[in-house]
């Protein structure tokens, strides 16, 4: 791989975005597709399961795809008991687990041993550690003044998932504040809640079993970045 191949790619990766490397077996010649050109390749087709599944290989017999995902990163909001069991599963699929909760009494470190924690307004997490497509956000401290914001900052990132713990009724209030503080409510339909898979879950390990579930399916799922585009854009 030459040096500005490899400049171009350590920086697609360094801005956590997805990118694959392809390569021509029989010339040996390569060239770098981001995610935002995929659409216009020529092998459009081929290069958006390969981002889908994370998974590289060859295509015909000439071209190998070598993909290059940012590691997901789930965020949670909230330490609460689903957290805890969250926590060792989300790890054991992958994923980059960070838990944000001000609430000192409850994130601690004997509460959540192993696990990147964060005793602080997520407002502030956040500001340091931004929210972006390869990222899943779950709120589940039932409390709006820590919930709220974070849910918006999610769906301005375009996070893959978003997720929120309450009832339907809960939930309809959450849209009235979110609609008041200025989100189309078209885009709140992004955010699930009740959060995780429908398989009447009612323990916080069950719970924490759905929620893994519907964050999974839609990482595998996930629109790319042209399907992506508008909706992180104001309307």
């Amino acid at each position: 791989m030459d040096l500005a191949l490899l400049q171009a790619l350590n920086a697609e990766r360094l801005a956590r975005r997805a990118c694959v490397l392809v390569t021509d077996l029989q010339t040996g010649a390569q060239r770098l597709v981001r995610e935002a050109d995929v659409e216009a390749d020529e092998l459009s087709d081929d290069l958006t399961r390969a981002l889908r599944s994370g998974k590289g290989g060859t295509v015909g017999e000439t071209i190998f795809l070598n993909v290059h995902l940012p590691p997901p990163r789930l965020v949670v909001i909230g330490a609460a008991h689903i957290s805890q069991a969250l926590a060792p599963m989300a790890a054991l699929a992958g994923f980059d687990l960070e838990i944000i909760d001000p609430r000192s009494a409850f994130a601690t470190p004997e509460r959540f041993p192993n696990t990147r924690l964060q005793a602080e307004w997520p407002e502030l997490v956040l500001r340091d550690r931004p929210l972006d497509s390869y990222c899943a956000l779950v709120a589940v401290t039932h409390d709006p003044k820590i919930d709220d914001l974070p849910l918006i900052e999610a769906l301005r990132a375009g996070c893959f998932y978003i997720g929120a713990l309450g009832s339907r009724k809960t939930h309809a209030k959450r849209v009235e504040r979110l609609v008041a503080a200025g989100i189309p409510e078209h885009k709140l339909a992004r955010i699930e809640a009740p959060i995780g898979l429908d398989i009447g879950a009612s323990t916080p390990s069950e719970i924490a079993v759905a929620i893994l579930g519907s964050v999974i399916a839609a990482f595998r799922k996930r629109k790319m970045h042209a399907e992506r585009r508008g909706e992180m854009e104001p309307s």
